[in-house]
């Protein structure tokens, strides 16, 4: 079987992120053990490369002030990635207080560098998911979201 990039960081994220710190750490231990499990080389790589990035990323709240009346435009290459029920599920996510202007940004950047023709939904919950865990100050976002990816609440909704 073919896994994708978000296959591989949704096995780290479950398997390492919260229990095993001093893995992430070690990229050498961590390949390793992705390619036991039956990753690619290539694709973990790639993950690896888009975790590292994630780090280094921080919103730009301050660059940006969201009037609370704005309305997101998405451009042709994010439509095409974000189809319409995840850009929905975006809106959700803020409508709710889950998201602010500034990490729905970072999600977004973050779907985009994932070079991959689309995800859905259920893929997109974990990106956020990750992407709120690597924000600090946002562990009460990360909580309702994992609430919401342990429960499928939105999916139940739709």
């Amino acid at each position: 079987m073919q896994h994708t990039v978000i296959d591989v960081l949704i096995y780290i994220f479950e398997h390492y992120a919260e229990d095993d710190v001093d893995v992430l750490d070690d990229h050498d231990r961590l390949r390793r053990q992705l390619r036991e499990v039956g990753f690619e080389v290539n694709t973990i790589r790639h993950a690896l490369d888009w975790l590292n990035e994630l780090a280094m990323k921080a919103p730009e709240s301050d660059l940006i002030v969201d009037s609370g009346t704005s309305v997101r435009c998405y451009s042709p290459e994010e439509q095409f990635r974000l189809d319409p029920a995840c850009r929905g599920f975006l809106h959700y996510l803020e409508a709710n207080g889950v998201l602010e202007f500034s990490s729905r940004e970072l999600i977004i950047e973050r779907v985009m560098a994932l070079d991959v023709k689309g995800i859905d939904v259920e893929q997109l919950k974990w990106i956020v998911l990750m992407v709120l865990f690597n924000l600090p100050g946002y562990e009460n976002a990360y909580f309702s979201m994992e609430d919401l990816v342990n429960d499928s609440a939105y999916s139940a909704l739709h």
